[in-house]
């Protein structure tokens, strides 16, 4: 993973400098670190998506010390490794959730804004389903179910600023959000 976070570092570095844009290298370096890792492995299924995992918790930690958008960033995260499980043969739904419920953990853990990161997750997760012709709404309803997720494990606090923050986001799809944390659907 220290290739990961290096090839992030100075990938960010030149796009911080304003040479660039902050979603599609981030993007980019983490569809290429999955299907790096994921090709020289064995067992694509555990493997997958623990690599998932390593790549946008890793990689959230490098975006958040460079400098470089996190809003940006985390949705490049998640649109790069959604694409990259797409490459290697790893389920994409499950690789959406996966994604996302790193990416609040880790934003936890090195004090980014939750709600920020959880709304960023799912709209990589539904621009990742553009690029790779997937149910936007799948993966949408996954990437929001991963954020619930974390966010409960970290803490009743932490769900709650993830709910809210997933309610009051104009850009992302409140029909799905609203079945998922109401159980209503309309």
């Amino acid at each position: 993973m220290a290739n990961l976070t290096d090839d992030l570092k100075n990938a960010l570095s030149s796009v911080v400098s304003g040479a660039g844009d902050v979603a599609s290298t981030v993007q980019d370096v983490a569809r290429k670190n999955v299907v790096k890792l994921i090709s020289g492995a064995g067992d694509v299924a555990v493997t997958g998506l623990q690599t998932v995992d390593d790549v946008v918790g890793e990689g959230l930690e490098a975006v958040s010390s460079t400098g470089a958008s996190l809003t940006d960033g985390v949705t490049g995260l998640v649109r790069g490794v959604i694409d990259g499980a797409k490459d290697t043969g790893v389920n994409t739904t499950e690789a959406a959730g996966e994604a996302a419920s790193q990416a609040v953990r880790t934003a936890s853990k090195v004090g980014e804004d939750v709600g920020e990161v959880a709304i960023s997750s799912v709209q990589g997760a539904i621009k990742a389903a553009g690029d790779i012709g997937a149910d936007s709404g799948e993966l949408a309803r996954s990437a929001v179910m991963g954020t619930l997720r974390a966010a409960d494990e970290i803490g009743s606090e932490t769900g709650g600023i993830v709910r809210k923050a997933l309610l009051n986001a104009a850009a992302l799809p409140h029909d799905i959000i609203d079945a998922l944390l109401t159980g209503k659907t309309e």
